[in-house]
């Protein structure tokens, strides 16, 4: 059975929830194998973790050399790995970063590539939301290794013990991979609440707020949720462009998306229409959103988030 490289998402050595997503996703496709760019030292905790999802190798590449720079050197680590294990596929979660090097490893690979899958079958077919959402087309790579990103919450991890063998792989870096160096970074501060890009549950709000975002993070908080905002309530001023949810922000696909105030014109549809369920409060009963949603609430979300939160904190205890 051929190999299906999975690059490991992580956080400083520790691994993110879209890995084990991938992982699952890889053992329809072949021998889930995990590789891990990043610092030495921390191979065997990421080998705990992928192991535990089905990886039957991790490869370790040690960044020391390359972790201050941009993902050349990381797209060249993975040609030459693929050079040297033949995988069936290498798959990638879907961010910006990973989309940049995925596109590079296609044109050193020769490969076909195909960005923002929200489902791969056992023979490869993906299925992708295409042209702001409008339609939902099914693809298949047809040249060389098949190179595919994936979008957060496309699938349920899977525990499943793989052997999780340790192999350190060692890369020789281009020179010209090293030309874009990053002089500096600071990290975002942390609010408690999960990744927008990578929660399960997403809770949103929009021009309806009318700036009091205080009902939507509280539900939020009660469902251990991500919170994201509409253009309009990011234009405003009402929260940061970091939480914009549409065609001109993030992408999101959580298992629910629950949208208060929000009218669902395309730029925000095309956000985050391939949630898996999808609610949406709003006092108008002929906002466009209504023709998206799986659980519509005409009513006032200043009044109904709050009854929502009591029930669920009740029922938490």
């Amino acid at each position: 059975m051929s190999e299906v490289l999975v690059l490991v998402d992580h956080l400083a050595g520790t691994v993110k929830k879209p890995t084990y997503e991938l992982l699952t996703i890889a053992k329809r496709l072949g021998e889930p194998s995990a590789v891990f760019i990043g610092s030495a030292d921390a191979g065997e905790a990421v080998a705990d973790a992928a192991r535990a999802y089905g990886a039957e190798k991790i490869y370790v590449v040690d960044d020391t050399e390359i972790r201050d720079h941009l993902v050349a050197p990381e797209a060249e680590a993975l040609q030459q790995l693929a050079a040297d294990t033949d995988p069936a596929a290498i798959l990638l979660p879907s961010s910006a970063e990973n989309k940049e090097i995925a596109g590079r490893l296609a044109i050193k690979l020769g490969s076909g590539l195909i960005t923002d899958a929200v489902d791969v079958q056992a023979d490869g077919t993906t299925t992708q939301s295409v042209f702001a959402g409008s339609y939902t087309v099914t693809a298949k790579v047809t040249t060389g290794i098949p190179i595919i990103t994936v979008k957060p919450n496309s699938t349920a991890p899977e525990e499943s013990a793989g052997a999780g063998s340790v192999t350190p792989f060692e890369v020789t870096i281009s020179d010209a991979a090293r030309t874009a160096r990053i002089e500096d970074t600071q990290p975002r501060a942390a609010t408690g609440r999960p990744e927008l890009t990578e929660a399960a549950i997403v809770i949103s709000g929009g021009r309806g707020t009318g700036g009091d975002f205080e009902a939507v993070e509280s539900l939020a908080d009660a469902l251990g949720a991500a919170v994201g905002a509409s253009r309009a309530a990011v234009d405003s001023g009402w929260m940061p462009h970091t939480l914009q949810v549409g065609q001109t922000g993030k992408t999101v696909s959580p298992q629910l998306y629950i949208a208060n105030g929000i009218s669902g014109a395309i730029q925000h549809r095309a956000g985050m229409q391939t949630s898996k369920t999808i609610v949406a409060v709003n006092k108008d009963e002929e906002a466009p959103i209504f023709d998206l949603v799986d659980f519509g609430v005409v009513g006032d979300l200043h009044k109904v988030l709050p009854a929502l939160t009591e029930e669920i904190n009740q029922r938490k205890g």
